[in-house]
């Protein structure tokens, strides 16, 4: 019998017709799907967490860990927590508080203290002004964030908002009452912190960087003192400095606002730092984009700001958010010299007798309004990152 025959007769025998299976291959036959078991998520737990005895058994009591403390903290946050309690007489507002023994949240804290958290010791009844600030601040970093509005008139838009910050905490005019510096506190001096320390010390950090790159030897060793004199001491160090010692060099009778101080000193740490940053992005361009401008003709200022510095700020912008949420972080250590802060109004709301033992509560709220903050600025830098290279991906 020939091969074509036996082909044939296989096929038939198969239960399909001669016409079907010319050559014993059944014609437009669906391709078959990989086994599900090696695709997929099933595919993945197998290869990563199930590949072996040992890692099934260090899955399994991880998965059981996790569950347990996931349990627990919900138990502890939401199930057993108590919201809020009656004021009845002093100290009694925490017995349901304490009766729990640690196995519930007491978040009645945050219900009685949250105003003094987030405004310090800012009179009661004008809380709203500190509220509008921070209102301001929040919409100031949204419009910012949006390219459609990079462009000069955003500087205007920050000037004017700023001005109505300041007039807002302040007070004394627009029948508003004068409220003076010692009695703020709270988010809204964090937010004040980070907001000028950053928005000064950047162009600080670029006027810094291209005169570490200076042909000039006197701009350049300034430049290199300032930056490594302040990178080798710490923050601390430097807000003690502005508190302490330098009113003593201000002639009698004259007095700088303490805040102020501080705010001058964490411009010029975060300056330094960030200086440092975009050097390394200027460093990181090859030289045919310098040959390139000065082949167009253009001067050191148009070649800096329309080819130069726009492609090194693109290649630090992780490095650059990183430093911003690390000083975000960092202005709590105003802490030091008496300024109330988020963190240091937050520590002051548990000093009251009736309400100690609930720290744990002001610290998770707290660090919930630094983590929101830091993340919002986090994923920006993320978008912002991918849609400032997408022409490198096509």
């Amino acid at each position: 019998m020939s091969d074509m025959t036996e082909r044939v007769v296989l096929g038939t025998a198969a239960g399909h017709s001669p016409e079907a299976v010319p050559g014993g291959v059944e014609q437009g036959a669906p391709p078959r799907r990989a086994p599900v078991t090696s695709t997929g998520l099933i595919g993945w737990l197998r290869a990563n967490l199930f590949s072996s005895w040992l890692n099934t058994a260090l899955t399994l009591a991880l998965a059981y860990l996790i569950v347990r403390g996931l349990i627990g903290s919900v138990s502890w946050a939401f199930v057993n927590a108590v919201w809020s309690v009656p004021v009845t007489e002093a100290g009694a507002q925490t017995q349901a508080c304490r009766a729990l023994n640690g196995t519930g949240a007491c978040w009645a804290v945050i219900t009685e203290k949250h105003r003094f958290i987030l405004f310090g010791t800012y009179p009661y009844e004008e809380h709203w002004r500190p509220a509008l600030c921070i209102l301001l601040f929040i919409g100031l970093y949204v419009v910012s964030a949006m390219r459609r509005f990079w462009r000069k008139e955003l500087v205007l838009v920050w000037a004017v908002t700023l001005v109505a910050i300041g007039v807002l905490m302040w007070g004394g005019i627009l029948g508003l009452s004068y409220v003076p510096q010692e009695r703020w506190g709270g988010l809204v001096i964090t937010l004040i912190l980070a907001t000028f320390g950053l928005a000064f010390a950047f162009p600080l950090a670029v006027l810094v960087a291209l005169g570490r790159r200076s042909e000039l030897p006197a701009i350049k060793v300034l430049c290199v003192l300032y930056v490594e004199l302040i990178r080798g001491v710490p923050l601390i160090s430097l807000l003690f400095m502005a508190s302490v010692m330098f009113p003593l060099f201000l002639p009698d009778g004259v007095n700088v606002d303490k805040l102020l101080r501080a705010q001058v000193a964490i411009i010029l740490f975060a300056g330094a730092y960030l200086a440092e940053v975009v050097r390394g992005g200027l460093q990181a361009l090859s030289k045919g984009q310098y040959e390139a401008a000065d082949a167009l003709g253009l001067s050191y200022w148009q070649k800096t700001g329309f080819i130069i510095l726009p492609q090194a700020l693109r290649l630090v912008i992780p490095p650059l958010v990183n430093t911003f949420i690390g000083f975000f972080k960092d202005t709590s250590l105003v802490l030091i010299i008496g300024i109330f802060d988020l963190l240091t109004a937050g520590k002051t709301a548990i000093v009251e007798p009736a309400w100690q033992g609930f720290g744990i509560e002001v610290y998770i709220f707290c660090g919930l309004i630094y983590f929101l903050f830091c993340f919002a600025m986090s994923k920006y830098s993320q978008n912002l990152e991918a849609e400032l290279n997408r022409h490198r991906r096509r």
